[in-house]
Order: structure tokens, then sequence, then C-alpha cells
């Protein structure tokens, strides 16, 4: 696939420009407490910026379905209409609650990747677990206790489990797992908001993370897949239903196997290109800044055929 790729590599550094332009217009809204406004802040800035990339895009991971979202739904369409034939998925504000508390670790993400080569998974919750690219294939699995796989991690890393770092979303839904983590020593890192960024620190060089557990949003977890593909690493994921309109949701979009697990690939394959940019403070990329004359910006941005990673710090002048 990647021999044959649609996607011209001027387009990784103009995706940059997508996530800046989001980080720069939702960093606005900054400790306001609007999550509202800062959504739609950066749900503007990055759909004005899509539409200029020379894309023919559609996007199948977005803000919700057309009735619900204003802008940037699924099955929009996206960019000048020339150019490659391109699925996008996108959260132009990962940790809205982050941004309106001015809490840390808040990004613009994009994922662009071949026509066809993202899972369009309904905006439900997913299961997932994913480790670093040190780790093999198939050393972690959903339908194993959470005390099986931080053993399992440990093995494979040469470690012992009390030497392992887990990263879990701080939920109610998520006491069991962590109660089981901590019983055999291993530590654990909660983080509020942002699980996109918690499962990419599981694959970053000098990261304490070496594993990711917990349910979260179905969109973040085939952002995250794609993010993996990009810099190594493995997610595996399966779609969690509340009720029968989630389930009809699933159905829409084309899933008949409710209960399938995801694995990486079956999430984002192809050529896959994903960046962020930082809105707020983060392990990962720092926050928007703003003095007197100037927009300082952090970005990371990938591409999966090319297997660079490029850190990417911008400044704006006023």
């Amino acid at each position: 696939m990647a021999e044959g790729s649609t996607l011209d590599r001027n387009l990784t550094l103009e995706v940059v420009r997508v996530t800046e332009a989001a980080a720069i217009s939702a960093s606005a809204m900054i400790g306001l407490g609007d999550e509202k406004k800062a959504d739609q802040a950066a749900v503007d800035a990055m759909r004005s910026a899509l539409n200029q990339l020379n894309i023919d895009g559609e996007v199948v991971i977005g803000e919700g379905e057309r009735d619900e979202a204003p802008m940037l739904f699924i099955g929009e369409k996206v960019g000048t209409g020339t150019g490659p034939k391109v699925d996008i998925a996108l959260d132009p504000l990962e940790g809205t609650t982050i941004t309106a508390k001015g809490a840390p670790n808040s990004l613009a993400v994009l994922a662009v990747a071949e026509g066809g080569c993202l899972l369009n998974a309904p905006d439900v919750y997913m299961d997932k677990v994913a480790v670093g690219p040190e780790i093999p294939e198939g050393t972690v699995d959903i339908d194993k206790t959470a005390d099986e796989n931080v053993r399992a991690v440990a093995a494979a890393l040469g470690k012992n489990p009390e030497d392992v770092v887990v990263c879990i979303l701080d939920r109610p839904r998520h006491q069991d797992k962590i109660a089981a983590v901590r019983s055999l020593g291993a530590r654990i890192r909660l983080i509020g908001d942002g699980d996109i960024a918690g499962v990419m620190e599981t694959a970053m060089a000098n990261s304490p993370i070496d594993l990711y557990m917990g349910s979260g949003g179905a969109p973040e977890g085939v952002l995250a897949a794609a993010a993996l593909r990009c810099i190594g690493g493995h997610i595996q994921g399966r779609l969690l239903f509340r009720n029968d309109d989630e389930r009809n949701r699933a159905y829409k979009v084309g899933i008949e196997d409710l209960d399938r697990k995801y694995s990486t690939t079956e999430m984002a394959s192809g050529d896959v290109i994903f960046s962020a940019t930082g809105v707020t403070d983060g392990w990962l990329l720092n926050g928007v800044k703003k003095t007197g004359r100037t927009i300082d910006t952090e970005s990371v941005v990938m591409r999966s055929r090319s297997g660079t990673v490029r850190w990417i710090k911008g400044t704006k002048m006023l």
C-alpha cells in the first residue's frame, strides 16, 4: 500500500497548519469554564483550515452525526475537492473539559488516510488496551483481566510487575481495573481526560508508560490507532454499547459484528498522516503561548509510509 500511496508528502506539513489553527482558536477559551464555546472555536477553525487543503476528503470520525453537530459531522465533505480522495478522522479539541478548566493535556488532533482506510466508528464507547512497539503484538488482549495484562507486559519487558506503569482514565467504571493493577504493586498514572495522548505515551521514546487500558470514546480509539501506525505500538479495541440507539448507530455505518475485536490495522490501514497540536501544556506537547507580539505552538506530525516523526515549534507574528 505504501508504494502506491496517493498522499502527497507535502500534505504532511499542511495538516499541521490545520491542528495549529484549531489549537490557537481553542486556546482563547482556556480556563473560561465553557466547554461548548471552546469546542466550537476549535471546530470552526479546523473546518476552515481543512477546506483550504487540496484534498477530496470525507470525515469518517468527527463531531457526531449530521443532525447532532453543526460542523465536521460524520460524512461531511472537506477540502477543495481536488487532489487525493482521503478519509479524515478528527478531534478539534481532545479535552474540552480540560480546556475549560485550564488543566493539562488538551490537544487538537487530525488523521488523514487513503480513502477507505479508517474505521468508520460510531460515537460510542470502546474498550481499549495499548502497548508500545517493543512489546510483541498479541501480548495483551482486552479479554484478559487487568492483572493478566500487567503480568504479560512485565514478562515481555523483562520487568517485575511492580515496575510496570499503567495509564488509565480516572473514571468510576475503572475502579476494578485500578484495584487489580495496584494489587500487583504496579504503578498507575490516572488521567482526567485525553486518552489519545495516553495511548500515544505507550509508544513515545523515554515515556514511563508501559500499558494503557480502559474504556473511552471509540473515535479517540481510531485516532490513537492512526498515531500508533506511524510511531509503532499496538492497540486493540471493542465497541461498547449502552442501549439500542447506540447499536443502531453502529449498524448505520455498516458495522454488523458488534462484538468484534479490532486491531491497530483494522482501525487504521494504508498510508496514514497524524498531527496533534497542544492547546494546554501536557506531557506530550506544550500548549499555545501568547505574548504581546507572537503566538507560539508545539505540534507533532508523523506519517506511516516514511516512519518519520517531526516535532514542530511554530511562531505566528501578530
